[in-house]
């Protein structure tokens, strides 16, 4: 799995996948909604060469962890933040390898939780979150309109009534939303994210 994300951030640029956002909005405002102090532990599991990362550093988030399974995409992000990145930790890890040693009170995913398709990675993700977030889950997973497939991996498909579920009841939604992604193919993609806070 690691080889095919690395040929992918290789040979691509970030205009030449399916899931680049210029600006990600949607991902802002549910985590800006959240009313997390700045110095709060911000993870962003599966952030590629997403540009989250900068915005959250621009909104001035102090203790920030990126994690993705590609050292090329973290790399790519790297150059792009310059001497900022020395502000970040990055971690390159499987998700399904991912040993925190520290708890988090936001743990944000667009990127990974729709790869995870056998019952033993959910639950594995399930009880990764239990155990090492504090406060709230930003979880973004493709609907069940699209896709059936990303970068030629199969994904799981979830409703709002079906990503509530799965994370209940140690986690309690807060809010779903719905976001039409506009690629940079001149398609479209329907994504589902959930705001799930912690009841311990």
């Amino acid at each position: 799995m690691r080889d095919h994300w690395d040929l992918v951030y290789s040979n691509k640029n970030s205009d030449e996948v399916s899931w680049t956002q210029e600006i990600p909005k949607i991902s802002l405002e549910l985590i800006e909604c959240l009313n997390l102090p700045k110095d709060a532990k911000v993870i962003d599991v599966g952030g590629g060469d997403s540009r989250l990362i900068d915005e959250l550093l621009a909104l001035g988030y102090s203790d920030v962890t990126v994690l993705d399974i590609s050292w090329v995409a973290l790399e790519k992000v790297k150059a792009r933040l310059g001497n900022t990145s020395k502000k970040v930790k990055w971690i390159v890890s499987d998700i399904n390898e991912f040993q925190p040693v520290e708890k988090y009170d936001l743990w944000h995913d667009r990127a990974v939780f729709h790869f995870l398709t056998s019952e033993k990675e959910k639950v594995d993700y399930l009880n990764l979150v239990n155990k090492h977030v504090i406060r709230s889950l930003v979880i973004g997973a493709f609907s069940e309109k699209d896709p059936l497939k990303c970068s030629g991996l199969a994904v799981q498909q979830y409703s709002s009534s079906s990503l509530e579920q799965f994370f209940y009841p140690s986690f309690e939604n807060k809010l779903m939303k719905k976001e039409i992604h506009n690629t940079p193919f001149k398609t479209t993609q329907e994504f589902v994210f959930g705001v799930f806070q912690n009841v311990k």
